[in-house]
């Protein structure tokens, strides 16, 4: 049997310093793992004893872990994960199917001609983005492997009316609203990861798959997989979202990358004996 683990990263699997979620006293706190450093400075990390349980995960060979991420393909070839390197990742919230780090042109092209025919265009959304943004909180505006948009903002000075009209005027469009610590992003909705995540299922043969994910844009990946997870923090849980295959984690912060990462595992193993 082939168990197929897709995990978003960010908030789930690694974090950031401000992500920590570093609650207990120090002498007690996790021993850390830097997995990703961006000009010149660490940025990422996974605790010491995820960093072993993924390297334990990936070892097995009937398991293929796929990272998946709305990170841009450059985002993620940023980060070094411990073990075996997946095979397969999903980047660009399912845009880019990566097959040993090479994007996959087939698949770009079939996301491509599904959006050209589903949704307004990535120009109309990011000039729009472009024009309601008040300069007062935007810091920056990004557009992500000409498939989304983002801005990098200043939280707490961004309205909440501001954002249940941008998320009003997506959803006619076709589009969604996704916010994420300091990132507004808008994303096609037939950008998903779960249709990535059933591709490379379809190629690998999986029978199972597992997933784990923190933010709205993980929803449709958790439902499509027959176990999810997510932590105690994040856009999900602030939401009291879940789902009768989705168990909703209390642990926050980096020990939940831990916690996810021992149910992979748990789950792996009781359906290897199941195959057996």
């Amino acid at each position: 049997m082939t168990v197929l683990v897709a995990s978003d990263l960010d908030r789930t699997l690694i974090y950031s310093s401000a992500a920590l979620g570093l609650t207990m006293p120090d002498p007690v706190a996790p021993r850390l793992l830097c997995v990703e450093v961006h000009e010149s400075k660490p940025l990422s990390y996974m605790t010491e004893t995820a960093a072993g349980l993924l390297a334990e995960l990936t070892a097995d060979p009937s398991v293929v872990f796929v990272p998946t991420t709305t990170r841009t393909r450059k985002q993620y070839q940023r980060i070094r994960f411990p073990g075996r390197p997946a095979p397969y990742a999903i980047c660009a919230n399912g845009g880019q199917l990566l097959v040993d780090g090479v994007p996959d042109r087939d698949w770009r092209r079939q996301v491509a001609a599904r959006l050209a025919k589903e949704c307004a265009p990535l120009e109309e959304v990011h000039g729009h983005l472009l024009a309601v943004a008040d300069p007062a909180w935007l810091r920056k505006t990004r557009v992500a492997e000409e498939l989304f948009a983002y801005l990098v903002v200043e939280r707490a000075l961004v309205p909440d009316e501001w954002l249940k009209s941008l998320t009003e005027w997506a959803e006619s469009r076709g589009w969604t609203v996704s916010l994420q610590g300091r990132k507004i992003y808008a994303v096609p909705r037939p950008l998903t990861k779960s249709a990535a995540m059933r591709e490379v299922a379809r190629r690998t043969g999986a029978s199972e798959t597992l997933a784990a994910g923190d933010s709205l844009l993980d929803a449709d990946l958790l439902l499509a997989a027959d176990a999810g997870w997510r932590p105690g923090h994040g856009e999900l849980a602030d939401a009291g979202w879940t789902a009768p295959s989705v168990t909703a984690l209390a642990t926050a912060g980096v020990l939940a990358g831990e916690e996810i990462l021992r149910a992979f595992t748990r789950e792996a193993e009781r359906l290897g004996r199941l195959d057996a």
